[in-house]
């Protein structure tokens, strides 16, 4: 009896999944692409979360918006924590967490108070003149000279600001003053961040952040509370994935790039919400707000390159 030989199995390969080909393809992409990568995809999730607010703060309050960035926030810091659920109760350091939140909380409501009073661009724009404070609470808090030549730089970023605010016209306009504030509350949270890393892991710090940012932002939203639409509550919560997603990718990918490369990269946020303004919202910023725009981002951008070439050129004298 003679055996039929086996017939080979000539059906088509199954194609390769998205996810996998996207696994694939990220893979073979050396840091500094897989740092455009990131900071790309999370600058322009930032700005989307920035213009879904701007349009919900038409009817409900900046406290408000904050108080569920914040929330939604939270919910997605929570699985981070599975492992351990009681980790962040071991913090020695619960006051310095306490003052950050409040600080961050300061700093994010300033935000979302520029977002609906501002056009989008500009908002964004203030929010970048995080570098330039770092100068002055540099030596307040350190010690530490910054130089003739930085000391100039900063000056002419802040300039920038009161290009924005012009408080000697006609045209003066407070909520350019909020958004530069909200630029120095940033600055404070870097810093606390720097102290808090010495001893407390990403985890810790997160969970306190999200939790005080919910807390100071819920106290004021109970007295200016707006219910929201049903259409708006899937809004709300994309405002919270979008901000905690957006912010990740960002820090990501600066981890993995040449930072003298990518911090320039992180400022088309500024671009990017140029567009969408002038796409969703008929925006179009005026001359005094390109000339502030333009020396808020250029000096900004020479005091994070200049500080990451510094530190780099510590670390290889140690």
């Amino acid at each position: 009896m003679t055996i039929p030989e086996a017939t080979p199995d000539v059906s088509p390969a199954r194609p390769a999944s998205w996810s996998s080909r996207a696994r694939t393809h990220f893979a073979g992409l050396d840091n500094n692409a897989l740092g455009v990568a990131y900071t790309s995809a999370g600058t322009l999730m930032l700005v989307i979360m920035a213009a879904i607010a701007k349009y919900l703060g038409d009817r409900l309050p900046s406290f408000e918006l904050l108080f569920f960035r914040a929330a939604v926030g939270f919910l997605f810091v929570l699985p981070t924590l599975a492992r351990d659920p009681f980790e962040p109760l071991r913090t020695k350091r619960f006051g310095m967490h306490f003052v950050r939140g409040a600080v961050g909380a300061g700093g994010n409501f300033c935000f979302f108070w520029t977002l609906t009073h501002m056009l989008l661009a500009d908002s964004m724009a203030l929010q970048f003149s995080r570098p330039l404070w770092t100068i002055p609470l540099a030596l307040l808090f350190l010690g530490e000279w910054a130089g003739v030549r930085r000391s100039m730089v900063t000056i002419v970023g802040f300039a920038g600001i009161m290009l924005y605010a012009r408080p000697f016209t006609s045209g003066f306009d407070a909520n350019a003053i909020v958004g530069g504030m909200g630029g120095f509350f940033g600055a404070l949270v870097l810093i606390g961040i720097k102290r808090l890393a010495r001893t407390e892991n990403t985890r810790v710090i997160m969970f306190y952040y999200a939790v005080w940012n919910g807390v100071f932002a819920l106290i004021p939203t109970i007295f200016v509370w707006v219910t929201p639409q049903l259409w708006e509550l899937p809004l709300l919560v994309l405002i919270g994935f979008l901000g905690i997603a957006g912010q990740g990718a960002v820090t990501k990918g600066l981890t993995y790039g040449d930072a003298t490369m990518l911090a320039p990269l992180d400022y088309s946020r500024i671009v990017y919400a140029a567009a969408i303004g002038y796409m969703l919202f008929g925006e179009l910023p005026g001359f005094w707000s390109l000339m502030g725009m333009a020396l808020i981002v250029v000096t900004s951008v020479y005091l994070v390159v200049t500080e990451k070439q510094a530190a780099r050129e510590a670390r290889r004298k140690t």
